[in-house]
C-alpha cells in the first residue's frame, strides 16, 4: 500500500463545512446498518442451506436403512461392505453442522456487533450535530444581540432628535427643561453608542472564534469519528473473512484475496478523496462595522465626555475583575479537554481498553464547559481592549462602590438622578461601604468616588449631600420657582415612616405656591376641557386637578349645617357649571354650561354632589363639572383650609389661545359610574403624595378617598379621588 504524504485535516481545509461533513459521516454510519443487514440475510441463506443439507442426509440415511447396502456394494459383494456411503453421508452432515455454525457466527460475531456499533456511532454523530446547532444558535444569538443593540441605538438617536425638535417648539419658560432633557438624552445616546461599538467588537471576536476554532474542532472530531468507523468496519470484515475461510476451504483463494483487499480501504484515503471532492473557495465573512443612525449622523469614535467616561470606567472595572478568574478556569478546562483527547487517541491506537463512546461523551461535556468560559473570557477581554484603546485605562485610581442589588421597602430616592426607587424585586442597588443608593439602570453611571466604609452619622450626612446634589441636577420645570420649591421639600426617610407621621404635612405645603406666568390663577377644583388643552404646546402638560377633600365641604364645615345642607344660617355653598351636563340616570339633572347652582349635599366620595339649578330643580351632577365658590356670611368663622398640593389650573392660559384654536364644543371629563353606598370603603391619606407616573393620583395628608382595590401584594392600592381613578402607595393610606 502506498504511503500517504499529507494527512488531511477537515478543520483546516473545509472551514465552515459542517453540513457536508456531517452528511458524509452520517452516510458512513448508515452504511454499517446495510452491512449488518447483509450478514443477516447471508446467515439466513446459510441456515437454510444447512437445514437442506441435514434434510438431505437424513433422507438418504432412511433410504439406506430400507434398501440395505445393495445400492452401495451390490447384492453379492466379494468384500464385506465398507462404510463409504456412511462416510459420505456423515461428511454431508458435518458440512450441514459447519454451515449451521457459520450461520450463527454471522449473527453473533458480525451482524450484532455491527448493529451496536452503528447505534453508538449514530449517537455520537447526533451529538456532533446537536453541538453544531448550539454553536450556530450562539452565533445567531450574537448577531441578533448586535441587531437589537443597533435598534436600541437608532431609537435613542431618534429620541435625541425628538428632544431637539421639542426645544424648538417649546415656550421660553420651558426651554430650560427641554434643553436639559436634550442634554441628558444625548448622554444616553453616547452611552448606547459605546455599548453598540463594544457589541460589534464582541460579535466580531465571537465570529472569528466560531469559524477558526469551534467549527474546525468539530470537523476534526467528525473526521476522527469517520476514520474510527472505517477502522472498526475493517476489523469486522477481517473477522468475517476468517470465519468464512474456516468454513469454506474451497473458497480460500477468494477469501484470501478479499482479506488482502480489505486493508487497502484506508480511512485516511477516504478522507483525502472526500476533501478533494468537497473543497471550495471559502472566505471569512466581512467584519461588522459601525452604522450611523439615519436620523443622527455620527462617526465610529467612542464618546469620551465625562458622563461617558464614567460609564466606560465602570464597564472596564467590571470586565477587568472577571479576567483573572476566567483565565484560570480556561487553563484548567483546556487541560481537561486535552487529557480527554489523549485518552481517545490511545483508544484508537489500541493502548487503552476503555469505552471510546463514553470517553467521547465526556470530552464533549468538557468542551462545552470550556466553550462557555472562553465566550465569557473573550467578551471581557474585548471590552477591556476596546475601552483602553479608546480612552486608556480609566480604572487606575478609581474608587468603585461595592454595589449589591437591593429591594427598598420604604420610599428611597436615587442618589444619582434623585428619582424614587420603586419595586419589590431588587429594583435598585446600594453600596455596602458608603450607603450610596441608585436605580439598577443608574449603577453604571455612578462615578467611582466611594469614600470607603464610613460611620452611620457620616453616611447619613453624605446621603443628604448626595440628595441635594441630585435634586440640584434635576431640570427645572415650566416655572422656575416651582422647581426650586420642590428641591426644598422634606424627604421621607426610614425614621419618618417608623416614627411620628404627623410632621410631613407642613413641609409639603411649599408646592402649593405654584403659579403660571401670564395666566390667571383658578380655584383648585377647576379643570381644563380636553378640547382646550389641545391648543396648548405639547411641551407643557398641567395636571387636571381633583375636587377638594370632603372634610372641607360637608359635616362640621361652616359651609352648611350638621347634615351638610346649606341653610339661611352659616355660609351658602354656590358653584358654577364649567361644562354642560346631561342627565344619565335616576336622581341626576341636566344643567347648561355657565349656570350658577347652589350646593345642597357635598361630595361624599362618590364623585357627585347634589345641587339646585336656577330653575329650582334638584339633583346630582359630577363634582368635577362644578366650580365651587363660597359666599361667606358676616358671622361665619371657619379655620383656614390647608394649602392644596394640586397644580394651578390653566384655564386662563387655554382661554388665551382659544382665538387661534379651532372652535370645538366643550365636553366635560369622564365620570365614574355610581356605586351602592353599602359596598363603599374609604381610606385616609397618612402623608401627602404627588403623582409621578401615569396611572397614579396625588393626595393630601388627611384626605379621605374611595377605595377601589386594596393592595394586591405589589405595594399599591387603587383609589378614586374626585371622580379620577389611580393608584397610591398602600403604606401611605389607612382604611377608615
Amino acid at each position: 500500500m502506498a504511503a500517504i504524504d499529507i494527512a488531511p485535516n477537515f478543520g483546516a481545509e473545509l472551514k465552515d463545512g459542517f453540513k457536508p461533513v456531517n452528511a458524509w459521516v452520517s452516510g458512513g454510519i448508515a452504511w454499517l446498518d446495510d452491512i449488518q443487514q447483509f450478514y443477516r440475510e447471508r446467515s439466513a441463506i446459510e441456515k437454510e442451506y444447512s437445514q437442506k443439507l441435514s434434510a438431505l442426509a437424513k433422507k438418504y440415511f432412511e433410504k439406506k436403512a430400507k434398501k440395505s447396502s445393495i445400492l452401495s456394494v451390490g447384492e453379492n459383494p466379494t468384500v464385506a461392505p465398507g462404510s463409504l456411503e456412511r462416510y459420505d453421508l456423515t461428511t454431508l452432515e458435518s458440512r450441514a453442522t459447519e454451515h449451521e455454525r457459520f450461520s450463527s457466527q454471522l449473527i453473533t460475531s458480525l451482524a450484532e456487533p455491527l448493529k451496536n456499533l452503528a447505534a453508538r456511532y449514530e449517537d455520537l454523530q447526533k451529538h456532533h450535530a446537536d453541538y453544531a446547532k448550539k454553536l450556530e444558535a450562539e452565533k445567531d444569538t450574537s448577531y441578533a444581540d448586535l441587531r437589537r443593540t443597533k435598534g436600541r441605538y437608532d431609537s435613542v438617536c431618534q429620541e435625541v432628535e425628538n428632544r431637539r425638535k421639542k426645544i424648538e417648539s417649546s415656550f421660553d419658560h420651558g426651554k430650560s427643561k427641554a434643553q436639559t432633557a436634550y442634554a441628558q438624552q444625548q448622554s444616553d445616546m453616547r452611552n448606547m453608542k459605546n455599548t453598540y461599538l463594544i457589541t460589534i467588537n464582541v460579535t466580531n471576536k465571537q465570529k472569528e472564534r466560531y469559524y477558526h476554532e469551534y467549527v474546525p474542532d468539530l470537523l476534526d472530531s467528525l473526521q476522527d469519528l469517520s476514520e474510527t468507523r472505517v477502522s472498526k468496519l475493517n476489523s469486522i470484515w477481517s473477522l468475517a473473512a476468517q470465519i468464512e475461510t474456516q468454513t469454506l476451504n474451497h473458497s480460500a483463494d477468494l477469501l484470501k484475496h478479499l482479506s488482502s483487499e480489505i486493508p487497502r480501504n484506508n480511512p485516511v484515503l477516504d478522507s483525502m478523496m472526500f476533501v478533494r471532492h468537497n473543497a471550495m473557495n471559502w472566505r471569512d465573512p466581512p467584519d461588522f462595522v459601525f452604522e450611523p443612525s439615519p436620523v443622527w449622523l455620527d462617526d465610529d469614535a467612542m464618546a469620551v465626555d465625562e458622563a461617558s467616561k464614567t460609564f466606560l470606567r465602570n464597564t472596564l472595572t467590571r470586565s477587568k475583575g472577571l479576567l483573572t478568574g476566567l483565565r484560570r478556569d480556561t487553563d484548567q478546562k483546556r487541560k481537561e479537554v486535552e487529557g480527554a483527547k489523549r485518552v481517545r487517541q490511545n483508544i484508537r491506537e489500541g493502548k487503552d481498553k476503555r469505552d471510546e463512546v463514553e470517553v467521547v461523551r465526556a470530552q464533549f461535556a468538557l468542551q462545552e464547559s470550556l466553550h462557555d468560559v472562553l465566550r465569557r473570557l473573550l467578551t471581557a477581554e474585548t471590552e477591556v481592549s476596546t475601552i483602553t484603546n479608546a480612552v486608556g485605562d480609566l480604572s487606575l485610581g478609581a474608587r468603585n462602590h461595592a454595589f449589591k442589588t437591593q429591594t427598598f421597602k420604604i420610599p428611597t430616592n436615587c442618589d444619582l438622578c434623585g428619582e424614587r426607587i420603586w419595586g419589590l424585586s431588587a429594583k435598585g442597588c446600594d453600596c455596602k461601604d458608603c450607603g450610596f443608593t441608585c436605580h439598577g439602570k443608574c449603577e453604571m453611571k455612578v462615578p467611582a468616588d466611594c469614600p470607603g466604609e464610613i460611620s452611620k452619622d457620616d453616611r447619613k450626612k453624605l446621603k443628604q449631600e448626595r440628595q441635594a446634589a441630585a435634586q440640584a441636577a434635576v431640570p427645572s420645570g415650566a416655572n422656575g420657582a416651582q422647581a426650586d420649591g420642590a428641591r426644598d421639600l422634606p424627604k421621607l426617610g426610614r425614621s419618618d415612616t417608623m416614627g411620628s407621621m404627623n410632621t410631613l404635612s407642613s413641609g409639603y405645603s411649599a408646592s402649593a405656591h405654584r403659579s403660571v406666568s401670564g395666566t390667571t390663577a383658578m380655584s383648585p377644583t377647576e379643570e381644563v376641557a380636553p378640547q382646550q388643552m389641545a391648543g396648548i404646546s405639547a411641551a407643557r402638560k398641567n395636571r387636571i386637578v381633583a375636587p377638594p377633600p370632603t372634610q372641607y365641604i360637608g359635616g362640621s364645615s361652616p359651609f352648611g349645617d350638621a347634615n351638610g345642607r346649606n341653610g339661611v344660617s352659616g355660609e351658602e355653598q354656590r358653584g358654577k357649571m364649567m361644562y354642560p351636563y346631561k342627565q344619565n340616570g335616576d336622581g341626576e339633572i341636566s344643567v347648561d354650561e355657565g349656570r350658577e347652582v347652589v350646593v345642597l349635599d357635598p361630595d361624599d366620595g362618590s364623585g357627585r354632589l347634589k345641587i339646585r339649578s336656577p330653575t329650582g330643580a334638584e339633583g346630582l351632577v359630577p363634582t368635577s363639572y362644578v366650580d365651587l365658590v363660597s359666599v361667606p356670611h358676616s358671622s361665619s368663622q371657619h379655620p383656614d383650609r390647608p394649602t392644596s398640593m394640586a397644580s394651578v389650573s390653566t384655564t386662563s392660559l387655554a382661554g388665551s389661545v382659544s382665538s387661534t384654536a379651532p372652535s370645538v364644543k366643550k365636553k366635560g371629563p369622564a365620570v365614574a359610574p355610581r356605586r351602592g353606598a353599602k359596598k363603599l370603603k374609604y381610606v385616609e391619606a397618612l402623608y401627602m403624595y404627588e403623582a409621578r407616573a401615569e396611572g397614579e393620583v396625588s393626595m393630601d395628608e388627611g384626605e379621605r378617598m374611595l377605595l377601589i382595590a386594596p393592595d394586591g401584594g405589589d405595594g399599591w392600592c387603587e383609589v378614586e379621588r374626585g371622580g379620577v381613578r389611580g393608584v397610591v402607595p398602600a403604606g401611605w393610606v389607612r382604611e377608615v
